[in-house]
């Protein structure tokens, strides 16, 4: 008897990969407009100063208050302010004085705070109590009462601004990533590279950052949404931006009285804020599930899921009618 052929038969099916960033941000259409309008506000406040020149702050009396039209251009698209300024370049300018506040304030609180967490997450006893305490002693302020009063005390200022929120917002991520490596500190892989004579600061960078990384860049946008809000209500009670800047919250506290009369001052910076902070909290939410390999079937399954259910059903209603017949 001679052995059966294989060399016909189908080869194996190679092991499925899991998909990438782009495909599972393609996979949820709320996600990808959050990130197209935040590529758009980077893009806007990267470059947009290089194209208006100095026509945010070029005054013309003569076209005061004149509403959104496209009877004056480009730059009278969003209409002008009371000195005659193009409401167009002064977002654009706001854009970048906005970001230039709030991305430095989350990136310094998430570097220290991180830093300082998984290092007390990490060696536990008094060394975590001390870092929890003082968290408690600093979350024990409200952060927008402590800008206020720092603020008043110094001169406002975007450095400023930048240090006093940062250092209000670093007990979120140190509370976090405290949490994050406490639990990983006893983990066998954790325990494997103690026990080969592993020292705390490769173990901490090589083993527990990238597996905490996730959760801190997720908690960094949603404190990214925070740190902007904080940013316009303190411009916005005329302790934060000082002319001649302009941010988004004191364009918007430049507008109020103007409400009734020329309702774009106040609401197109206003709006601006809102699509801003939506836009980085959905995306925070995909990041979460995109980041996390037991999350990520979420973003995938639902199309399949209801491929399978349409053909179920289909299936079902054919048989009703053969039945039927």
């Amino acid at each position: 008897m001679t052995a059966p052929d294989h060399s016909g038969s189908e080869p194996a099916p190679a092991a499925k990969r899991p998909a990438r960033w782009w495909t599972l941000l393609g996979s949820d259409r709320f996600a990808l407009v959050a990130a197209v309008l935040l590529a758009l506000v980077l893009l806007t406040a990267l470059l947009g100063p290089l194209l208006i020149g100095d026509r945010a702050v070029r005054q013309d009396l003569g076209a005061s208050l004149r509403p959104p039209s496209l009877d004056h251009g480009l730059f009278g698209l969003l209409g002008t302010d009371v000195l005659g300024r193009s409401m167009l370049a002064r977002l654009i300018e706001a854009a970048g004085t906005t970001l230039s506040v709030a991305v430095p304030a989350v990136l310094c609180s998430l570097v220290i705070g991180s830093a300082v967490g998984m290092w007390a997450g990490y060696h536990g006893g008094l060394r975590e109590s001390v870092a929890m305490r003082v968290a408690d002693v600093i979350l024990s302020f409200p952060s927008l009462l402590l800008a206020v009063v720092v603020l008043y005390v110094f001169s406002p200022s975007v450095a400023n601004l930048v240090l006093i929120l940062a250092f209000a917002r670093i007990p979120v991520f140190l509370r976090t990533a405290r949490a994050e490596a406490a639990e990983l500190r006893s983990r066998l892989f954790v325990d494997a590279a103690r026990t080969f004579g592993a020292r705390s600061g490769p173990t901490i960078y090589r083993h527990i950052l990238p597996i905490t990384l996730p959760t801190l860049l997720t908690v960094a946008t949603l404190d990214f949404c925070f740190v902007m809000l904080s940013e316009s209500s303190l411009s916005f009670l005329g302790i934060g931006i000082q002319p001649p800047d302009v941010s988004w919250g004191l364009m918007v506290a430049q507008g109020r009285q103007y409400l009734q009369t020329a309702w774009w001052i106040a609401v197109l910076p206003g709006i601006a804020i809102v699509v801003t902070t939506v836009s980085a909290t959905v995306l925070a939410a995909w990041a979460r599930l995109a980041t996390d390999p037991a999350q990520r079937w979420r973003l995938t399954t639902p199309r399949a899921g209801a491929a399978r259910a349409g053909t179920r059903s289909k299936g079902t209603r054919a048989n009703r009618e053969g039945t039927s017949a």
